[in-house]
Protein backbone atom coordinates (compact mmCIF):
# COMPACT_ATOMS: atom_id res chain seq x y z
CA UNK A 1 0.00 0.00 0.00
CA UNK A 2 2.44 2.75 1.04
CA UNK A 3 6.23 3.02 -0.54
CA UNK A 4 9.00 3.45 2.43
CA UNK A 5 10.48 6.46 2.26
CA UNK A 6 13.51 4.65 3.42
CA UNK A 7 13.49 2.29 0.72
CA UNK A 8 13.53 5.34 -1.65
CA UNK A 9 16.19 6.97 -0.37
CA UNK A 10 18.28 4.00 0.21
CA UNK A 11 18.10 2.69 -3.57
CA UNK A 12 19.77 6.58 -4.68
CA UNK A 13 22.16 6.70 -1.93
CA UNK A 14 24.02 3.37 -2.66
CA UNK A 15 26.46 5.07 -6.01
CA UNK A 16 26.88 8.27 -3.35
CA UNK A 17 29.64 7.65 -1.13
CA UNK A 18 29.75 11.28 -0.19
CA UNK A 19 26.08 10.86 1.30
CA UNK A 20 26.88 7.20 3.17
CA UNK A 21 26.25 9.01 6.48
CA UNK A 22 22.54 10.04 5.81
CA UNK A 23 22.44 6.39 3.94
CA UNK A 24 23.64 4.99 7.20
CA UNK A 25 20.53 7.13 9.16
CA UNK A 26 18.27 6.01 6.56
CA UNK A 27 18.50 2.55 6.36
CA UNK A 28 17.81 1.55 9.83
CA UNK A 29 14.50 3.62 11.50
CA UNK A 30 14.87 6.71 13.60
CA UNK A 31 15.30 5.54 17.39
CA UNK A 32 15.34 7.76 20.19
CA UNK A 33 18.40 8.34 21.95
CA UNK A 34 17.75 8.52 25.41
CA UNK A 35 15.86 11.86 25.79
CA UNK A 36 14.46 12.43 29.08
CA UNK A 37 11.22 13.60 27.37
CA UNK A 38 7.92 11.41 28.61
CA UNK A 39 4.41 11.83 27.54
CA UNK A 40 0.47 11.30 28.64
CA UNK A 41 -1.81 9.84 25.88
CA UNK A 42 -3.27 12.98 24.00
CA UNK A 43 0.11 15.04 25.05
CA UNK A 44 1.16 17.39 22.30
CA UNK A 45 4.25 16.29 20.56
CA UNK A 46 5.58 19.10 18.24
CA UNK A 47 6.97 17.92 15.08
CA UNK A 48 9.17 20.46 13.03
CA UNK A 49 10.13 20.97 9.94
CA UNK A 50 13.88 21.97 8.79
CA UNK A 51 15.31 21.89 5.53
CA UNK A 52 14.13 21.06 1.67
CA UNK A 53 17.29 20.31 -0.55
CA UNK A 54 18.81 18.51 -3.79
CA UNK A 55 19.58 14.49 -2.87
CA UNK A 56 22.38 14.89 -5.11
CA UNK A 57 23.92 18.19 -3.69
CA UNK A 58 23.17 18.17 0.44
CA UNK A 59 25.31 21.45 0.52
CA UNK A 60 22.46 22.90 -1.14
CA UNK A 61 20.03 23.68 1.08
CA UNK A 62 16.99 25.81 1.54
CA UNK A 63 14.27 26.99 4.72
CA UNK A 64 11.33 24.43 4.46
CA UNK A 65 9.02 26.97 3.76
CA UNK A 66 10.91 28.66 0.45
CA UNK A 67 8.50 26.04 -0.94
CA UNK A 68 4.72 26.31 -0.88
CA UNK A 69 4.32 23.77 1.55
CA UNK A 70 1.05 23.00 3.68
CA UNK A 71 1.54 26.02 6.51
CA UNK A 72 0.11 25.80 9.96
CA UNK A 73 -2.31 28.95 11.09
CA UNK A 74 0.32 30.03 13.26
CA UNK A 75 4.08 29.06 12.49
CA UNK A 76 6.14 28.89 15.31
CA UNK A 77 10.32 28.56 15.17
CA UNK A 78 12.03 25.99 17.91
CA UNK A 79 14.84 27.38 20.33
CA UNK A 80 17.78 25.83 19.22
CA UNK A 81 20.76 24.22 20.58
CA UNK A 82 24.59 25.55 19.64
CA UNK A 83 24.57 22.54 17.57
CA UNK A 84 21.23 22.80 15.68
CA UNK A 85 22.38 26.47 14.72
CA UNK A 86 26.04 25.78 14.05
CA UNK A 87 24.49 22.86 11.65
CA UNK A 88 22.10 24.99 9.80
CA UNK A 89 19.36 24.30 11.13
CA UNK A 90 16.20 26.58 11.54
CA UNK A 91 13.71 24.47 12.54
CA UNK A 92 10.02 26.00 12.45
CA UNK A 93 6.30 24.36 13.47
CA UNK A 94 5.37 21.45 10.77
CA UNK A 95 1.52 21.18 9.38
CA UNK A 96 1.14 18.01 11.58
CA UNK A 97 -0.32 17.08 14.77
CA UNK A 98 0.82 13.86 16.12
CA UNK A 99 -0.33 13.66 19.29
CA UNK A 100 1.13 10.91 21.32
CA UNK A 101 -0.45 7.48 21.31
CA UNK A 102 -3.45 8.86 19.56
CA UNK A 103 -3.82 6.88 15.84
CA UNK A 104 -5.41 9.25 12.94
CA UNK A 105 -6.70 8.16 9.29
CA UNK A 106 -6.37 10.45 6.11
CA UNK A 107 -6.06 13.77 8.10
CA UNK A 108 -6.30 17.06 6.37
CA UNK A 109 -3.10 18.45 6.71
CA UNK A 110 -4.10 21.18 4.15
CA UNK A 111 -5.93 21.86 0.85
CA UNK A 112 -4.30 24.15 -1.68
CA UNK A 113 -5.01 25.43 -5.38
CA UNK A 114 -1.47 25.46 -6.48
CA UNK A 115 -0.81 28.40 -8.72
CA UNK A 116 1.15 27.93 -11.96
CA UNK A 117 4.21 29.01 -10.34
CA UNK A 118 3.93 26.93 -7.33
CA UNK A 119 3.42 23.93 -9.29
CA UNK A 120 6.64 24.96 -11.13
CA UNK A 121 8.53 25.55 -7.89
CA UNK A 122 7.48 21.37 -7.15
CA UNK A 123 8.38 20.42 -10.40
CA UNK A 124 11.93 21.63 -10.23
CA UNK A 125 12.42 20.46 -6.74
CA UNK A 126 11.13 17.30 -7.78
CA UNK A 127 13.04 16.59 -10.90
CA UNK A 128 15.91 17.63 -8.76
CA UNK A 129 15.31 14.75 -6.32
CA UNK A 130 14.55 17.45 -3.85
CA UNK A 131 13.85 15.88 -0.33
CA UNK A 132 12.70 16.87 3.31
CA UNK A 133 14.27 16.70 6.93
CA UNK A 134 11.90 17.02 9.91
CA UNK A 135 12.11 15.54 13.36
CA UNK A 136 9.66 14.53 15.74
CA UNK A 137 11.13 14.91 19.53
CA UNK A 138 14.68 14.71 18.16
CA UNK A 139 14.02 12.02 16.15
CA UNK A 140 15.18 13.10 12.19
CA UNK A 141 12.80 11.91 9.13
CA UNK A 142 13.33 12.17 5.62
CA UNK A 143 11.43 11.67 2.65
CA UNK A 144 11.02 12.57 -0.77
CA UNK A 145 8.77 15.32 -2.15
CA UNK A 146 7.56 13.30 -5.69
CA UNK A 147 8.78 11.18 -7.93
CA UNK A 148 9.44 11.53 -12.00
CA UNK A 149 8.12 8.73 -14.57
CA UNK A 150 10.44 7.95 -16.99
CA UNK A 151 9.16 4.38 -17.82
CA UNK A 152 8.76 3.93 -21.68
CA UNK A 153 9.98 7.53 -22.32
CA UNK A 154 13.28 8.46 -24.10
CA UNK A 155 12.42 12.22 -24.57
CA UNK A 156 12.67 14.25 -21.39
CA UNK A 157 10.09 16.15 -22.25
CA UNK A 158 7.47 13.13 -22.11
CA UNK A 159 8.31 12.90 -18.80
CA UNK A 160 5.34 13.20 -15.90
CA UNK A 161 6.37 14.88 -12.72
CA UNK A 162 4.03 13.77 -9.63
CA UNK A 163 4.11 15.23 -6.11
CA UNK A 164 3.62 12.76 -2.90
CA UNK A 165 -0.30 14.07 -1.29
CA UNK A 166 0.01 11.50 1.62
CA UNK A 167 2.53 11.16 4.48
CA UNK A 168 2.20 7.78 6.59
CA UNK A 169 4.23 8.36 10.43
CA UNK A 170 4.50 4.86 12.09
CA UNK A 171 5.72 5.56 15.68
CA UNK A 172 6.75 3.31 17.93
CA UNK A 173 6.65 4.29 21.93
CA UNK A 174 7.87 2.15 25.35
CA UNK A 175 5.51 3.04 28.05
CA UNK A 176 6.00 7.37 28.28
CA UNK A 177 8.53 7.93 25.53
CA UNK A 178 9.06 8.07 21.73
CA UNK A 179 11.61 5.51 20.61
CA UNK A 180 11.16 4.85 16.73
CA UNK A 181 9.04 7.36 13.91
CA UNK A 182 9.39 5.79 10.68
CA UNK A 183 7.44 7.70 7.26
CA UNK A 184 6.03 6.47 4.43
CA UNK A 185 3.98 7.76 1.05
CA UNK A 186 1.24 6.57 -0.84
CA UNK A 187 2.32 5.74 -4.45
CA UNK A 188 -1.80 6.19 -5.69
CA UNK A 189 -2.19 9.50 -3.25
CA UNK A 190 -0.18 11.61 -6.29
CA UNK A 191 -0.50 15.43 -7.96
CA UNK A 192 0.12 15.50 -11.63
CA UNK A 193 2.62 18.38 -11.49
CA UNK A 194 3.95 18.05 -15.26
CA UNK A 195 2.09 21.05 -16.81
CA UNK A 196 2.07 24.59 -16.22
CA UNK A 197 -1.75 25.13 -14.54
CA UNK A 198 -3.04 25.50 -11.33
CA UNK A 199 -3.96 22.66 -9.87
CA UNK A 200 -5.99 21.52 -6.34
CA UNK A 201 -4.46 19.40 -3.81
CA UNK A 202 -5.58 17.74 -0.87
CA UNK A 203 -2.80 16.88 1.12
CA UNK A 204 -3.34 14.36 3.58
CA UNK A 205 -1.05 12.38 6.57
CA UNK A 206 -2.05 9.05 9.05
CA UNK A 207 -0.70 8.23 12.30
CA UNK A 208 -0.72 4.90 13.68
CA UNK A 209 1.11 4.30 16.91
CA UNK A 210 2.73 0.72 18.23
CA UNK A 211 4.24 -0.28 21.41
Amino acid sequence: MYTSIVTEMEKKMTSYVVVLIVLCCCVTPARSDGSDHKYKAGDQVTMYANKVGPFHNPSEMYRFFDLPFCAPAHVTDKKEALGEVLNGDRLVSAPYKLDFMYDKDSEIACKKKLSKEEVSQFRSAVAKDYYFQMYYDDLPIWGFLGRVDKEGKTDPSEYKYYLFKHLHFEIFYNNDRVVEINARTDPNALVDITEDKEVDADFVYSVKWKE
